[in-house]
């Protein structure tokens, strides 16, 4: 099922931790909307503005999966709540603290953190949309765990 031009929900639901577990990660219809309002707020206009095609290397998490990888069943990958979801991603040859800057800028999100980046394109980006989006900017590392802002 398409979600936008260049995303599908096949790629918003792709787990290989969900395949080699053999843990469903089917979304609801419900959760369906919410994966195309990121594709359609998030992945397509960062896909657009790049114009350099790339594929979300985490979406849609069932509540075990998310256990599974060692999140949590409340993160915004389960789509818990209508209009909510996230998805991690990053653009070959763009550095992640450049397009994290370039999200932050230019689009409406609940959730943008900068994970686990080191320089150019280390890491990855991590957003979110809400319904009532609280536009938090993050970055995160292992050493020093969650700060406030897009720090590299």
């Amino acid at each position: 099922m398409k979600l936008t031009e260049n995303f599908s929900l096949a790629e918003l639901t792709k787990s290989q931790t969900a395949e080699r577990k053999g843990i469903p990660n089917t979304p609801t219809k419900l959760q369906e909307q919410s994966l195309k309002l990121i594709a359609e707020k998030i992945l397509q206009p960062v896909r657009d503005h790049y114009d350099i095609p790339f594929t979300p290397s985490s979406g849609f998490r069932s509540p075990e999966l998310c256990i599974a990888v060692g999140s949590s069943a409340k993160s915004q990958h389960c789509c818990k709540v209508k209009g909510e979801a996230a998805v991690d991603f990053e653009v070959p040859g763009v550095s992640n603290m450049d397009l994290a800057v370039w999200v932050s800028e230019n689009l409406d999100f609940d959730q943008l953190i900068l994970e686990c980046y080191t320089g150019g394109n280390t890491g990855w980006v991590h957003c979110s949309i809400a319904e009532t989006p609280r536009k938090q900017l993050l970055t995160y590392d292992k050493a020093n765990g969650y700060r406030q802002g897009l720090i590299g």
